[in-house]
């Protein structure tokens, strides 16, 4: 028999028919969440959610994709738009393994490189994007996206920025 990886066969299910693992160590900030609504908001579901199945309960248990699920669960908006059903992956694994595989998914993911950031933080302002738009659509605060632009060392990055006058500073009296 041929293997067929899992993401080839995503089905529909209702959101009431998916729950939460209780292992999961993933967390993710107030920041991040906003930044993965915005992206469901603007692009969809780009990615199922993985689960198993427990045939005895009729549910599906996550395995990775909380988060997408909490989303979902968390702003009206998504769940009318998606009629309350989520993209699904399904995986048939013992508990053990399950639990390997959320950890797997979770630590795979990585993290992003200061200097890739940066030389798309200056291509994004050679396009002509200003800082507010960087922060809403790429969901990075004022000084995160100040400290990419000084790593990039040009200036150019900064001459449309008005800087305040220098402080002065205060005379001793004599």
């Amino acid at each position: 028999m041929e293997y067929r990886s899992p993401a080839y066969q995503v089905i529909s299910v209702p959101i009431v028919k998916i729950e939460p693992n209780t292992y999961n160590p993933n967390a993710v900030a107030p920041p991040e969440m906003r930044l993965l609504y915005e992206s469901i908001k603007a692009d969809g579901y780009t990615m199922p959610i993985v689960c198993y199945y427990d045939r005895m309960a009729d549910k599906y248990i996550i395995v990775d994709g909380f988060h997408r699920y909490r989303v979902m669960l968390d702003h009206p908006d998504i769940f009318q738009r998606e009629n309350g059903m989520l993209p699904v992956s399904v995986i048939d694994k013992p508990i053990d393994e399950r639990m390997a595989s959320t950890i797997r998914h979770n630590r795979a993911r990585g993290s992003h490189s200061v200097d890739l950031m940066s030389n798309i933080i200056k291509e994004l302002h050679d396009l002509g994007r200003s800082d507010a738009w960087i922060s809403k659509h790429l969901g990075m605060e004022q000084d995160e996206i100040l400290r990419l632009k000084q790593i990039t060392g040009l200036a150019e990055l900064f001459r449309d920025v008005e800087f305040g006058q220098a402080w002065k500073p205060i005379e001793p009296e004599e």
